[in-house]
């Protein structure tokens, strides 16, 4: 009765919530394990295609994502979902993801009329559905090796194929993510307080500016992108020696075991345009009034001074993992956080996964955000032949306008939003899945 009846409030408060904003009235879709739910939208009125969407990432809650409501309105039925760690990054197991794309991607194929079905890597969704793909064109032998820090089970053999897949905003994975977030001032990982100061990056010495865009030197940069994959792979390193002893039986658990890690809130790029500041090669870039110019396109990004608070708090700047979660989602191999990452050591890793996909791919970058760079490798290295890239001038990770890029450059982008779905949508219906 319970759960009947708050699977009944769910349902009544997506109703309200889409018919406040006029554009779909979702439906509740329970899966397994419970955790696992999908919120199932489809256009209030008119065609149909046949073409369905399933958005979902690693932890986050997407049953209400934007782009839902947004392809709704352009016609397409779209699952949003949530996984089955949903809210929980402590207790993921990356490669388990796929079992939840696998039911949802089976769950459109049954609804009238649908053919296709384009998975949405939004934001951490991006390694998440590459992974999914990767393994289902490829065969578990693709997330097994001796280089991979953590192997993909058995159930995930045979996984039905999606028919293509939409990177937005995607970032090259949390492992990555992590990498680059690591304070490699830290000297003592039980006195994370105790560091080296000339790796400092919240020291003005070293270029730290709190009012604004920090400005490295090269020289500190290239010391400070070695020094956080040496501290990842000290982690690494520590975290491999601990699930030794639990398979030993030696530790003082038997199935997994706590992984913390302090001082994470120091990626340079949230608070520097010396990193990343956007594609090395031109490419489309979707302006405000809906023209697309190819250029050279800059992030249009403002500095995020408040890391330098953030990353010595217990609720901002600490990760609380277990060994399974570090491992699998956390951690990868690398020589330099930028240039020198071992992308296949993991299977979070999203340029891992592109270069063994070979669907049709759109890829489409935020431009008031710091993952352009990052989207560009994504498709130099992506593997399909029908591939596209395209950059959204001033719309922030959410897909919204950047209201303070504005403020910076005196430039409207309140068109954002409306000028990515309609590029995602003519891409869909452009033949490609016919």
């Amino acid at each position: 009765m319970g759960g009947k009846f708050l699977a009944g409030c769910l349902v009544a408060a997506l109703t309200i919530a889409s018919g406040a904003l006029a554009q779909s009235n979702p439906r509740y879709i329970a899966f397994q394990p419970s955790a696992t739910k999908g919120a199932l939208y489809a256009p209030d009125s008119g065609p149909v295609s046949n073409i369905a969407f399933l958005t979902i990432h690693r932890t986050s809650n997407f049953m209400n994502m934007i782009g839902t409501r947004e392809l709704a309105k352009r016609g397409f039925i779209v699952l949003g979902m949530n996984p089955r760690s949903d809210n929980n990054e402590a207790i993921v197991n990356f490669e388990n993801v796929a079992l939840d794309i696998k039911q949802g991607i089976e769950l459109l194929r049954k609804q009238p009329g649908v053919t296709k079905v384009v998975l949405i890597g939004f934001s951490g969704g991006g390694p998440a559905t590459s992974f999914y793909q990767a393994t289902a064109e490829n065969g578990v032998a693709f997330c097994r090796g001796p280089n991979k820090l953590t192997q993909c089970p058995e159930s995930l053999k045979d996984l039905p194929k999606a028919d293509g897949l939409f990177l937005l905003d995607a970032h090259p994975g949390n492992t990555i993510n992590a990498l680059r977030s690591l304070n490699p001032s830290v000297i003592d990982e039980d006195n994370p307080g105790q560091i080296d100061s000339s790796l400092d990056p919240f020291d003005r010495k070293n270029g730290f500016n709190p009012d604004g865009h920090s400005v490295y030197s090269q020289e500190f940069m290239d010391r400070y992108f070695a020094g956080q994959a040496a501290r990842m792979n000290r982690l690494i390193d520590k975290a491999v020696a601990m699930r030794a002893a639990i398979a030993a039986g030696t530790a003082k658990t038997s199935d997994d075991a706590p992984f913390i890690v302090y001082r994470n809130r120091a990626r340079l790029m949230d608070f520097s345009m010396s990193v990343h500041p956007g594609t090395v090669k031109p490419h489309k870039l979707i302006r405000n009034d809906g023209s697309i110019s190819t250029e050279i396109v800059r992030s249009v990004r403002i500095a995020l001074a408040g890391n330098a608070k953030a990353d010595r708090t217990l609720s901002n700047g600490t990760m609380f993992l277990t060994l399974t979660s570090f491992l699998s989602a956390n951690a990868i191999r690398a020589k330099d956080s930028m240039v020198d990452i071992d992308w296949c050591s993991s299977n979070n890793s999203t340029p891992c996964a592109v270069r063994a996909i070979t669907a049709p791919l759109l890829i489409a970058a935020m431009g008031g955000h710091y993952f352009v760079a990052d989207n560009e490798i994504h498709f130099d290295v992506a593997a399909s032949k029908d591939k596209d890239y395209v950059v959204i001038e001033g719309a922030v990770h959410g897909q919204t306008p950047c209201v303070a890029c504005s403020k910076v450059t005196g430039r409207p982008y309140d068109n954002a939003t409306k000028n990515l779905y309609d590029y995602v949508a003519k891409w869909a219906t452009a033949g490609r899945f016919n």
